[in-house]
């Protein structure tokens, strides 16, 4: 899977999901600081999907109309341990194929995905 991992996504995933072949961008190894809209604009460029933390990015996808068609995953598991984060993320990340097109919300115990229609795009 292609991947961009927001600056906020842990460097133990992001090293798990390479290990496992994805190909995987991080916004820390060479666009730190770059805003939420370059980063969407990188990821749709290149047919990536978004793995955030940042709530922003469902913003971005939803209700300012950016295009989303790469696909964001929004993980919010507040109060749980790094490595449990980082075993629900790898497990929601494999979990699926069809991110593409989809905004999902994650947390400990669901995934709410909704479709980025044509309606939700410029």
């Amino acid at each position: 899977m292609r991947l961009l991992a927001d600056e906020n996504i842990p460097r133990a995933l992001i090293r798990l999901l390479r290990e496992r072949g994805h190909d995987v961008v991080a916004a820390r190894e060479g666009l730190r600081g770059e805003s939420d809209g370059v980063l969407l604009g990188r990821a749709e460029s290149e047919a990536r999907v978004i793995i955030t933390q940042d709530k922003d990015f469902g913003e971005l996808a939803v209700r300012q109309n950016l295009p989303a068609t790469c696909g964001v995953i929004l993980f919010r598991l507040g109060g749980v341990s790094r490595d449990k984060s980082v075993a629900r993320m790898l497990l929601v990340v494999e979990s699926r194929t069809d991110w593409e097109g989809n905004l999902a919300i994650v947390t400990t115990t669901r995934i709410r995905i909704r479709p980025l229609t044509a309606s939700d795009k410029r």
